[in-house]
């Protein structure tokens, strides 16, 4: 197989997923000397997550990469990494993606005709709103909070005594403003490019979710590659993700200097009083020995 293979995203071209994969179909057509390479349709030009996911498990799209949310929908092995506050911090998340704990939940993407390349990140959520600073779950109670469409965010939020509200990303800054929601969570590049922030002037880091990122390839695809073929595009994968990493701790750094400039309130606070509500949480979605392996050993990882 030989040529020039697509890739879909959601994001917009200069987001640090889209170029990761850019600088993979460079490394790649470096090594063959332009026999393969990558041409990445960005900002959703293929359509969405969920609708390109299927379109590359039948081969139609050589490389995809998507949430974990889509992915939590397929694959119950990748729920134990969209958990709340199983990861503590962003190293931790990374410690584990790149440990074999990592490549297990890559794996089970298998059988879904979708080969696991690497994981990519997505950033630490938390939450903001018009009406005041939380530093406790009682100062979530009666808020009106914004969550994607996903039964995990929908009991998370629902869990901390606020009351979930499923919306369209798009159409999130219209509700803030005309006080349809009282707020929402995102990570920080997001809150700012979408400029949320202009309108939600209380942002508290929770940092309730690390969710990751995927970066998978249609098993079809795989398969017309020759052995060699297929050690290149992992290794171009592997080679990828330190430098998304790059990428996204630019963005956030210049994100978070945004919010110091504008009148945003930001507040830290103790993570353990949301963290222990989740419980039902967790068991709501974990139910399987193989994913409670997987949270254990993901809890293992913690620092101290």
């Amino acid at each position: 197989m030989s040529g020039i293979l697509t890739g879909a995203d959601a994001h917009p071209a200069d987001y640090p997923t889209v170029q990761a994969v850019e600088f993979m179909g460079r490394y790649l057509s470096e090594k063959t000397a332009g026999r393969l390479g990558i041409k990445v349709f960005a900002g959703g030009q293929l359509g969405s997550e969920t609708d390109t996911l299927e379109i590359t498990s039948f081969g139609g799209i050589d490389f995809n990469r998507v949430n974990f949310a889509p992915l939590n929908s397929i694959e119950p092995m990748t729920l134990p990494f969209s958990l709340p506050f199983i990861f503590d911090s962003v190293a931790h998340m990374r410690r584990v993606v790149d440990s074999e704990v990592g490549d297990e939940v890559l794996a089970a993407l298998d059988r879904h005709g979708l080969i696991g390349l690497c994981i990519y990140d997505s950033g630490a959520r938390n939450f903001y709103n018009t009406r005041r600073s939380i530093y406790t779950p009682a100062d979530m109670v009666g808020l009106k909070l914004r969550v994607p469409a996903s039964d995990l965010y929908v009991a998370m939020v629902n869990a901390l005594g606020a009351n979930a509200v499923p919306i369209p990303f798009g159409e999130v800054y219209q509700s803030l403003a005309q006080g349809v929601i009282d707020g929402a969570e995102n990570n920080w590049p997001s809150f700012v490019s979408a400029r949320h922030y202009e309108v939600a002037n209380y942002l508290s880091v929770t940092e309730h979710l690390l969710t990751p990122e995927a970066l998978v390839m249609s098993k079809a695809s795989w398969e017309k590659l020759s052995g060699d073929d297929r050690e290149l595009v992992r290794e171009a994968a592997k080679q990828s993700v330190p430098e998304m990493r790059k990428l996204w701790d630019a963005r956030v750094a210049e994100a978070k200097q945004t919010i110091a400039q504008s009148k945003v309130q930001v507040n830290q606070l103790d993570k353990e009083p949301f963290a222990a509500l989740m419980r039902p949480v967790w068991d709501q979605f974990i139910t399987t020995p193989e994913q409670k392996s997987v949270v254990e050993r993901t809890l293992a990882m913690k620092e101290g």
